[in-house]
């Protein structure tokens, strides 16, 4: 594994175990600068992954847990030539490009139909494994949490 930079990575810490999360600002500065402020101030400590879909990926980053939810700050889409495969790490929005706010997605596998039309912003470079045992279901009962997410620069 290359050398991450310690100010463009995420430790994302489920109930289900560790992921490490290599930022993307080359490809998308503006969202990788406001997920990194919202973790910085604990934002997605304790909100669960609330659409898991079994093939295909895990949403979350809503506190309410209902999908509908959010920080309160759309984001202007930033749709790169970033690919949705296995461990992207791309925003959740709603049929509006700029409706992004906190809400993002882990791919399990590809979805290349993705592509060009949600902004990709990471990737998971270790932990996919635990990202796999996430729990689903469309509501998922009892989800699975972000216990922390953290920048590694501040986590060090």
């Amino acid at each position: 594994m290359a050398e991450l930079d310690p100010e463009n990575t995420l430790v994302l810490e489920t109930t289900k175990g560790k992921a490490t999360i290599a930022l993307r600002p080359d490809l998308a500065p503006n969202h990788v600068a406001r997920i990194k402020e919202l973790a910085r101030e604990g934002f997605y400590d304790g909100t669960p992954f609330h659409r898991v879909i079994d093939g295909f990926m895990a949403q979350g980053g809503d506190p309410t847990g209902t999908g509908t939810g959010g920080s309160g700050k759309k984001l202007k889409a930033e749709f790169n030539a970033g690919k949705h495969i296995r461990g992207t790490c791309s925003m959740a929005r709603s049929q509006s490009p700029d409706s992004a706010d906190s809400q993002f997605f882990i791919c399990f596998a590809d979805a290349a139909f993705l592509n060009g039309q949600y902004t990709v912003w990471g990737e998971v470079v270790d932990g996919m494994d635990m990202v796999d045992k996430i729990k689903r279901g469309e509501p998922v009962k009892d989800p699975d949490r972000i216990v922390s997410m953290k920048v590694l620069a501040d986590a060090a």
